[in-house]
């Protein structure tokens, strides 16, 4: 299950030197388990849930949890990479554009957000984070650029999307500003509910 998933690969780094290595390794850490969890339950593949390859998974792994084996989580045989639908393809060209040269997470962080942002729930329990504020701090530390467009706290996947409707030349609203839009609350309200933790802890998901 989640915790367990989790657990296992936060024993598995070597000690953080810093909040932000510490902070990456925390939210690899929530994504990998959710896909992990997902994998087991036969919906989909562990590749297929994280949006990465076999290689780029393993050097997730290999990179910041040096201390877990790779058996323990099934990364697909060698060159099996995800299949992308077009809207997720658009989305990953977007990160990528704005992903932090700097650091080798952001490419990886890349292609994960963009193919959890593909389900249904809010974009940070998609990738098992334990609250929204930790989706704010992943975006603005890995696609700096991007982030900062983000001026007046809009939903983060509604924030996307507007980004790409731009880069096309149109608008996803007919409203002449966001005060007289009618769905204000659909782009700005409050992204509340439990992590998938919490859930686990408070008895609304049972441990697999």
């Amino acid at each position: 299950m989640f915790a367990d998933h989790y657990a296992c690969l936060m024993a598995g780094q070597w000690p953080a030197i810093d909040a932000d290595t510490a902070f990456d390794h925390h939210a690899l850490a929530c994504a990998l388990s959710m896909a992990r969890d997902e994998a087991l339950d036969g919906s989909t593949t562990f590749n297929a849930a994280c949006g990465l390859g076999s290689r780029d998974l393993a050097s997730v792994i290999a990179c910041n949890f040096p201390g877990v084996c790779l058996s323990f989580f099934d990364v697909g045989r060698a060159g099996t990479e995800p299949e992308r639908e077009v809207e997720e393809d658009l989305l990953l060209a977007l990160l990528l554009d704005h992903a932090d040269g700097a650091k080798i997470n952001s490419v990886f962080f890349a292609h994960i957000v963009a193919r959890r942002a593909m389900r249904d729930d809010h974009l940070w329990q998609d990738l098992g984070l334990f609250e929204r504020p930790e989706l704010t701090r992943l975006l603005n530390r890995h696609f700096p650029s991007l982030a900062r467009g983000n001026t007046s706290n809009m939903k983060w996947k509604k924030y996307f999307y507007r980004r790409l409707c731009e880069a096309e030349g149109f608008s996803i609203c007919s409203a002449p500003s966001c005060r007289e839009c009618h769905d204000f609350e659909g782009c700005f309200g409050e992204e509340s509910g439990e992590s998938r933790l919490a859930r686990l802890k408070n008895g609304m998901v049972q441990a697999a």
